[in-house]
């Protein structure tokens, strides 16, 4: 029995014509587990925003990465950790990528581990990135 679900939001572009769904859920031992697939810059029409500007196109991949988490009741706050994928040519812009993570996160800033790398998935992504987190059910609290 499969007791993943697997979520493509309209919202996001439609990921199952490359090969992966967006978002995957878990429910187990009254805790919902949520993945979700690295995110770029790309509307819901796989056309990339904010060029090669890395404020906005941190800014708008971690809109998406709201957006999936909303789509399965979620949000923000809810993010444990990031990896950010960041384009080697990029990571001397680590100003605009803190400026966009405050930005989007204000005080709710989950830990992140920044990995320079030298392409992403489109010459035009300068950064990707991909949230881990854990949801407490309405059930059952997390023990002190």
């Amino acid at each position: 029995m499969n007791n993943v679900q697997r979520h493509n939001p309209p919202i996001l572009f439609d990921s199952r014509k490359v090969g992966f769904s967006q978002i995957s859920v878990r429910e187990a031992g009254g805790l919902k587990f949520i993945s979700i697939s690295g995110q770029v810059s790309w509307n819901e029409n796989r056309e990339v925003v904010g060029g090669k500007d890395i404020y906005l196109q941190t800014a708008t991949s971690l809109r998406n990465v709201e957006a999936a988490l909303v789509s399965v009741g979620a949000g923000l706050t809810d993010i444990s950790a990031l990896r950010l994928y960041i384009l080697e040519s990029q990571i001397s812009n680590s100003s605009e990528i803190t400026r966009a993570l405050i930005d989007v996160f204000a005080d709710s800033l989950p830990c992140a581990t920044w990995i320079g790398v030298p392409a992403l998935a489109s010459t035009d992504f300068l950064i990707e990135i991909e949230p881990d987190m854990v949801i407490v059910s309405q059930k059952q609290a997390i023990p002190a």
